[in-house]
């Protein structure tokens, strides 16, 4: 049997994903109308939607659909939201990447989720999220809080299509599939809730460096798929140093600071994923993917936090910082900080808004120079 770095972490992993599961007695969005104009006859920006896959980095709320307990459409969550606080099951006080780089491309400012049954087929002409918190490339990570894995997202965008179509004809549905933007963030779940968790087995059937290449070949196939489908400008996130969210420096007890192990993972997932992407435009020339470097923005920001005004880059805002995320992060949580805008971590696992726009930025500068 394989012995993956960090074992001696994974039970007190486990109990703080029990805790999440018993403090939903803890617990208890923002919401448009469709659009008043049709996209038949309404001008078009240069791309013309921007159409989002991946997990919690990037749902804008699908999870709120489902039945699962990995849910944030409650206070704080949501806090800092222009116009007030909404909480919409965005895992932020914010706003994600995706809607800053929707607004940047004059495109609405949020990016709808799928399964919101306030949006319908004419909001989700010019933007779309098929994300789901806490999903990965594996199937297998899906489940483990039972979530909506990779292969329903892609059967998500089939139907959105034939929506599409018939809302505003083959034709510009086609168009607006090609053209539109795709943005792609996923993989962190798959290592950190799956592999190194040991609920799903894959540990016994991978060493950490076959389960990098599955996890490859995964992001290949559904590449590959929503390109056959239609995509063809894609940027694809790779790992951040997974090793230095607050969570996994809480559960390092034994060494403290950042887990350089699952750091040294996310770098080697991340030279594979760069080779595999290479060969895939190679043999599709229709296709372009930007390769975003999560790791190196994130290590820059964690290593100069004064170039964003930031001060805490260890810990999240809301509660102690350390373990938080879901409905352990609540509103009857009294240590959250107040400003939000200091911190790198909303809660253990993901930025805040202010970080977000940053990615978003860096994002799109690489959209304008490969893509765009």
């Amino acid at each position: 049997m394989p012995s993956p770095a960090g074992h001696h972490l994974r039970p007190s992993y486990a109990a703080a994903l029990l805790i999440l599961a018993l403090q939903l007695s803890y617990c208890g969005g923002a919401r448009s109308s469709s659009s008043s104009s049709s996209p038949a006859t309404s001008p078009s920006p240069k791309v013309p939607a921007v159409i989002v896959f991946g997990d919690s980095t990037v749902d804008t709320g699908n999870n709120n659909a489902i039945g699962t307990i990995l849910k944030s459409d409650f206070a704080p969550y949501g806090r800092d939201m222009a116009g007030g606080p909404k909480p919409t099951g965005r895992f932020c006080n914010g706003r994600l990447p995706p809607d800053f780089i929707s607004e940047a491309l004059g495109l609405p400012p949020l990016v709808p989720a799928y399964l919101d049954p306030a949006y319908g087929i004419d909001d989700f002409a010019r933007g779309v999220c098929f994300a789901s918190a806490g999903t990965g490339l594996d199937n297998k990570t899906a489940d483990v809080l039972s979530v909506i894995p990779l292969w329903k997202e892609v059967e998500y965008f089939k139907e959105y299509q034939r929506r599409l179509r018939r809302h505003v004809g083959r034709v510009r549905a086609r168009r607006i599939v090609s053209d539109a933007l795709y943005v792609v963030s996923i993989g962190t779940n798959d290592f950190l809730e799956n592999y190194y968790l040991f609920v799903t087995g894959r540990f016994m059937e991978f060493t950490v460096e076959e389960f990098e290449d599955f996890l490859v070949s995964q992001a290949e196939w559904f590449l590959a798929e929503i390109h056959r489908l239609g995509a063809r400008r894609v940027t694809f996130a790779g790992l951040s140093p997974i090793g230095c969210l607050p969570l996994e420096r809480t559960l390092n007890v034994f060494r403290g600071g950042c887990i350089e192990e699952y750091n040294q993972v996310a770098r080697d997932y991340n030279e594979k994923l760069v080779a595999m992407l290479g060969r895939l435009m190679a043999s599709r020339p229709k296709l372009k993917v930007a390769y975003i470097n999560v790791y190196k923005n994130m290590l820059d920001l964690i290593t100069n936090p004064s170039t964003l005004g930031l001060e805490n880059v260890e810990e999240g805002c809301c509660a102690t910082g350390k373990v938080e995320m879901s409905y352990m992060c609540n509103d009857k949580s009294p240590m959250t900080c107040e400003d939000a805008g200091k911190f790198f971590f909303w809660d253990s696992f993901h930025p805040t808004e202010k970080v977000n726009k940053f990615f978003a930025k860096e994002t799109l500068d690489l959209c304008y120079e490969q893509l765009l």
